[in-house]
């Protein structure tokens, strides 16, 4: 009883915003048991007209490019040789561990039987890009579990461990980089077997390229938004040396997919482009406040070397990542005469798995 009180005593010292996560946390928990005893068809809107919905457009599409920071850092500083930059690769590996566990959780809700998720291991679809994103998610949850190992064994003082996992560090990162380059990158190709589906604006044969690149920008923003986050309300010390490191090699790739998404536009894609107002919108304000206003903003040193403008920078870019997945899984291929809304249960686990990975 003592027990109990004083777990009750400890959360009702939270502050409200812990509190808040920890409710939404337990409401997507119900939701999510309401699914697995009523399935499907009872708990959420999805449809033959719409299989995948907020489930795969948030905790897959969106949430696995989110995660990426990972990755991103770990070959800018081992394979590129940035050193000064490695004292955020631990905080960027926990990141990625946290995003691709939720993105697995995400996963298993969505599946309509997902006690056969493990066929995917036995049999074999060698054609199919599904298959080539699940194994490449499972093997890259591995290589950050392994690469979250090395901390956890100085902690306890496993010297032979730590040996093992410091010999292994170079071989983790280049296959980290290789898994999350494909699996980012297939996550694109996907969508284009919906040709006849997926609005003009946004199909294009270098979806792949796109979403890799994306991923790529959207990583180093995460790392500068969470290290000022936590320096501003968890009493971090400042890294702001680093990310300037990082906000001056943002111009670069946010240039490069500006480049890319232009010329994928103007010379591969297929009209017509702006016969819908709302899809037109949409776009504009995705790539115009997303991606290009970002861009101009990492541009300047003012805004590099200052730590709530790179913030809001950083912000930008992370909202044009989750607005363009949304739009080419989601937005871009509605019917309007056939609009999916997801259903309360839906909501509700998606905010209690972002819910989850902020606590």
């Amino acid at each position: 009883m003592s027990t109990l009180r004083r777990v009750i005593d400890e959360v009702v010292g939270y502050h409200w915003f812990v509190k808040l996560m920890m409710l939404l946390v337990a409401s997507g928990f119900v939701a999510g048991i309401l699914r697995f005893i009523y399935g499907l068809g009872a708990t959420t809107n999805l449809s033959d007209d719409y299989p995948w919905g907020l489930w795969i457009s948030f905790d897959v599409v969106t949430a696995v490019p989110l995660a990426a920071g990972a990755f991103t850092l770990g070959a800018i500083v081992h394979c590129f040789g940035i050193k000064k930059l490695e004292p955020l690769v631990r905080p960027a590996i926990v990141t990625g561990f946290l995003g691709y566990s939720l993105v697995s959780v995400g996963l298993l809700l969505d599946l309509g039987q997902p006690h056969r998720g493990w066929y995917v291991l036995r049999y074999w679809n060698l054609h199919s890009p599904m298959f080539e994103v699940a194994m490449c998610v499972m093997a890259y949850t591995t290589v950050l579990v392994l690469e979250l190992l090395a901390p956890v064994a100085e902690k306890f003082g496993w010297r032979v461990s730590l040996r093992v996992l410091r010999w292994l560090e170079m071989p983790l990162v280049i296959a980290a980089a290789a898994i999350s380059t494909l699996h980012q990158s297939t996550l694109g190709t996907f969508f284009l077997i919906a040709v006849d589906k997926l609005h003009n604006l946004w199909y294009n044969p270098m979806l792949p390229l796109l979403f890799w690149v994306s991923a790529i920008c959207t990583g180093m923003c995460i790392i500068i938004l969470e290290a000022t986050a936590s320096h501003k309300w968890m009493g971090q010390p400042n890294e702001g040396v680093l990310l300037e490191t990082l906000a001056r090699i943002l111009p670069w790739t946010l240039g490069g997919y500006l480049l890319l998404r232009g010329y994928s536009l103007l010379f591969l894609a297929e009209g017509p482009f702006f016969d819908r107002p709302v899809l037109t919108l949409l776009f504009l304000i995705e790539v115009g406040i997303g991606f290009l206003l970002p861009f101009l903003m990492f541009c300047r040193k003012g805004v590099r070397v200052n730590d709530r403008q790179r913030a809001m920078a950083a912000g930008l870019v992370i909202f044009g990542l989750v607005l363009n997945r949304f739009n080419v899984s989601m937005l871009g291929m509605m019917d309007p005469d056939n609009i999916y809304l997801p259903s309360v249960i839906e909501s509700l686990v998606t905010l209690g798995i972002i819910a989850a990975h902020i606590l």
